[in-house]
């Protein structure tokens, strides 16, 4: 009876301790918690959904003159089926819609006309992410004439290639099933090279210069350098990739001989490779664009950048030279960039590196967090929202 006693006095007293030691764990999750919600930004998005070309100085104060022509091809997959625990699911596919828009926006205030092209030609779906949708986006979503080319694009079988001064491959992981192997697209992509046309690709877009040749037969990658949508990017977001897609787009180009250069995950890399000009991923998409009007003998118009471009440019100095830097950059930002900084950008690149137990990065990132929220604190009139 003694030893019953005891066991049931030490099993009460391990109860309560560890009881006790489960509330100090919530409360340091709790305070965790309120620590990092502290210098996260919990403002109203700014509602973008009814802006109009019209609302944005870039684009409404364009009048450079007609300059030339550009083709964007875009995916004409609509989905694709990714495999899962309990079975296959059919997810979305087409291209982005931002990878589109942004670039395009770039072109005709540049004095371009863009055309819009697709394997099967008519309406090409797209991919609308609202998380990443913002003013330019928009404008081009709620432009009749743009989202008339997107309904009716051309037919590659439709396509006078020698029109265009410039090819542009817009990204969408439909493009892994009809831009590789595909013929016409090689075909089109071949004779515009032959014939001076800067060539440009972003994200998973680059799966169209697969197979393409140059005017002595050879792979026209070979020997170039490139970059497209890593494999570690890719394998973040999809583990089953390989199934999926049969092969990855990195693997692919270095199997045909191209020198695949590769940046930090979901961060602006371009390449340009004289007429040849690739983007990583999204985020490199207006930098791509510029570079592009750039090739084709233009200076681009100056343009205010994005708080996402902001906040991509400050993460790619931390990733390239270090935190001290990124703080010393960060210091130097004037004061309405400051403002305009996607903190929501910074708390996406913080989950990744938790994600990945990178547990330097994702205290490097939260302190830059709570540097930028400091310095918005000493701003007149603003407070941390």
């Amino acid at each position: 009876m003694q030893t019953t006693q005891i066991t049931w006095r030490a099993l009460k007293r391990g109860l309560v301790g560890f009881g006790w030691s489960l509330l100090t764990l919530l409360l340091l999750c709790a305070a965790v918690v309120a620590w990092v919600g502290s210098v996260l930004d919990w403002s109203e998005p700014a509602d973008f959904t009814r802006t109009q070309a019209a609302d944005l100085p870039y684009l409404a104060a364009a009048n450079a003159p007609v300059r030339g022509k550009i083709l964007a091809i875009v995916t004409s997959t609509a989905t694709m089926q990714v495999p899962k625990d309990d079975g296959v699911k059919t997810k979305p596919a087409g291209f982005e819609l931002t990878e589109l828009a942004r670039a395009y926006a770039v072109f005709t205030a540049n004095g371009f006309v863009v055309d819009i092209a697709s394997p099967k030609g008519g309406a090409a779906p797209f991919v609308q992410d609202d998380d990443d949708m913002g003013a330019f986006d928009y404008a081009f979503l709620n432009d009749p004439a743009a989202m008339a080319k997107v309904n009716a694009s051309i037919a590659l079988g439709a396509v006078d290639i020698s029109a265009y001064q410039a090819v542009y491959l817009v990204g969408g992981k439909g493009t892994m099933f009809d831009f590789r192997q595909n013929p016409r697209l090689q075909q089109l992509l071949s004779q515009s090279w032959q014939q001076g046309a800067v060539l440009a690709a972003v994200c998973h877009g680059p799966a169209g210069l697969l197979g393409v040749k140059d005017a002595d037969g050879k792979a026209l990658l070979a020997g170039r350098t490139v970059t497209a949508f890593s494999n570690a990017e890719e394998l973040f977001l999809i583990p089953a990739a390989p199934a999926v897609f049969g092969t990855l787009l990195e693997d692919d180009l270095r199997a045909v001989g191209a020198n695949v250069s590769t940046g930090p995950l979901y961060l602006n890399h371009v390449v340009v490779d004289g007429r040849l000009i690739s983007g990583q991923n999204p985020w490199s998409v207006w930098r791509l664009a510029e570079a592009t009007v750039q090739a084709l003998g233009v200076t681009p118009r100056e343009r205010q950048r994005n708080g996402d471009e902001i906040a991509v440019q400050l993460l790619g100095v931390y990733q390239q030279q270090g935190l001290s830097a990124a703080q010393q950059w960060l210091l130097q930002l004037p004061p309405d960039q400051l403002q305009r900084l996607d903190r929501g950008l910074f708390s996406i690149h913080l989950l990744i590196a938790l994600m990945q137990q990178q547990w330097q990065q994702a205290s490097d990132v939260f302190s830059l967090l709570r540097q930028l929220a400091a310095l918005l604190n000493t701003l007149p009139g603003a407070g941390l929202a």
